[in-house]
């Protein structure tokens, strides 16, 4: 029995020192403890790999992390050097995205990308490429979706609903109203009904 004990003692204690070794390895993604820069690589690539992103983002992911700043820096500066941080290349793909997706326009759009921390002339260079035209054809495009739903409202209420719709994805006041009151002529509203300005909208 004292033999067949000690057997049993001895594979406890080979499945106990098994279980410290990994307990000790999981999640340390092969850095030493302690290792900022390993750290600061664990979290980019982690978020990376769930989606793209700005490196403001980043740096504010490090931040939260108690990443030293100048740790940080070095860590970013290299992702962006070997093009997994190109803060560029993010806004063009988001303008894309968000216009073709949501039918955001380029003010709207410039807003999304400076709250991720996008600098000005980046923002700039990528909502330009949105050219007015298409700008445009999104306008109507959403408005002739909107119509149906609206249709038997009073036609004031009408115009202030489809306008309203457009300011808040973006779309200049001017351009929003000259699109609506289109739309709806082509319905057979008298187009003299509505005030050369735009109403204020709901």
């Amino acid at each position: 029995m004292r033999e067949v004990r000690g057997v049993e003692e001895r594979r406890a204690e080979r499945r106990r020192g098994r279980g410290a070794r990994e307990k000790g390895g999981a999640g340390s993604g092969g850095r030493e403890p302690g290792d900022p820069e390993a750290a600061a690589r664990e979290v980019c690539l982690r978020l990376l790999a769930s989606s793209p992103r700005t490196r403001a983002q980043l740096a504010d992911a490090l931040r939260r992390k108690d990443i030293p700043d100048e740790v940080a820096e070095k860590v970013l500066g290299r992702f962006t050097d070997v093009g997994l941080i190109d803060d560029e290349a993010f806004a063009r793909a988001w303008v894309q995205s968000r216009h073709a997706g949501r039918g955001l326009a380029r003010r709207a759009l410039a807003a999304e990308l400076r709250r991720r921390g996008v600098a000005d002339e980046t923002v700039s260079d990528a909502v330009e490429a949105l050219e007015p035209d298409q700008e445009e054809r999104t306008a109507r495009a959403l408005v002739d979706r909107k119509l149906r739903g609206t249709r038997g409202v009073d036609p004031a209420k009408r115009m202030r609903r489809l306008v309203g719709m457009l300011a808040r994805k973006g779309y200049p006041p001017g351009l929003s109203y000259r699109v609506v009151k289109e739309a709806l002529a082509d319905e057979g509203t008298d187009p003299d009904a509505f005030p050369d300005e735009p109403p204020p909208f709901d």
